[in-house]
């Protein structure tokens, strides 16, 4: 590993340094879902989907930007998204005084687009995420621009670490917490934190069938790309693995599950009707695996399944669920 994982020192030091920017989401009983899964397992959720900007991904912008300089701020940020961790970067540059110019794919939902420029960035549009890569990094290198990155490096592992942080300090006699996987940024951070302050606890990662890029590099043992993102689950869509994340999650995260596009849309569903909350697809992977390939396995235990955020227009939400 390139720099050593975060210890919980670093961790509370840098939920402290987000302070009031940043909420402390509530975790709920999820009892529609232990309802219909009828097996004794308890279900909790943690509506990260609450988060400021609707989404975990504040807590990693915000740690990342508030650790530059005061000559980076003044640089300015970039990031690359579809369009979740874009419009916690705006959120982030807004909070620590800097300004952001941000690069979307051009599929990103309206609602996301419309979050972004509400936090004041400039946004630039690529035609799919390894262009939206390319066209971000130009940007850093030609107006010379901190790019926050979306799932890579010691800050946003501290960041998403104090997801785990808040799950345990307010939830005992946990067995298991699901947590959907992208790039790896939010369970790396999540998993490293929780087995520092209870190694019993299995921290179990989930990836959609067509954007499988962690499963892929946990095969090789090395960090791995997809050559397309084929999943209608956008921001778990992260195009390749990187060292530091990968390296946390080979770690310290117990197994992985993969999950089908009609997986998600039932599981929104579900989550519609039992709990009354409208979420998009990576939302939702969490739920999937537990209604899907965690049913059986993770059967009378005390579960946490993280609700990662929701950035997303009821159209979308119409069109992708089975309500």
């Amino acid at each position: 590993m390139q720099q050593t994982a975060p210890d919980l020192d670093a961790i509370a030091r840098t939920r402290e340094a987000l302070g009031t920017d940043i909420v402390r989401t509530p975790i709920v009983r999820c009892a529609g879902l232990e309802e219909l899964l009828g097996d004794g397992t308890e279900v909790f959720g943690k509506l990260e989907f609450l988060q400021r900007t609707g989404t975990f991904k504040a807590r990693g912008a915000l740690a990342t930007v508030r650790a530059l300089s005061a000559e980076q701020r003044a640089a300015g940020v970039t990031a690359v998204s579809a369009g979740n961790h874009a419009v916690a970067t705006a959120f982030a540059a807004r909070a620590a005084g800097t300004h952001a110019r941000v690069v979307m794919t051009a599929t990103a939902n309206p609602a996301r687009v419309a979050a972004c420029r509400a936090w004041g960035a400039d946004i630039e549009f690529a035609d799919d995420v390894h262009a939206a890569f390319e066209m971000a990094n130009s940007i850093r290198e030609s107006e010379g621009r901190y790019l926050v990155h979306p799932f890579e490096g010691p800050m946003v592992a501290c960041g998403t670490g104090t997801v785990g942080l808040e799950i345990c300090e307010d939830l005992e006699g946990i067995d298991a917490i699901v947590v959907a996987v992208g790039g790896g940024g939010l369970i790396g951070g999540i998993a490293n934190a929780v087995r520092q302050l209870d190694p019993d606890i299995e921290v179990i990662g989930v990836e959609p069938d067509g954007a499988d890029s962690m499963h892929r590099s946990f095969a090789a043992g090395r960090p791995v790309g997809i050559d397309a993102v084929r999943t209608i689950a956008d921001s778990l869509g992260a195009p390749f693995a990187l060292p530091y994340s990968f390296e946390l999650c080979r770690r310290f995260v117990a197994r992985l599950v993969r999950v089908s596009d009609p997986d998600l849309r039932e599981a929104m569903g579900v989550l519609f009707r039992r709990m009354r909350i409208a979420v998009e697809p990576a939302c939702a992977a969490a739920a999937a695996a537990l209604l899907g390939p965690l049913r059986v396995p993770l059967a009378g235990r005390r579960v946490v399944l993280v609700f990662c955020g929701s950035i997303i227009d009821w159209p979308a939400i119409a069109r992708e669920a089975a309500l």
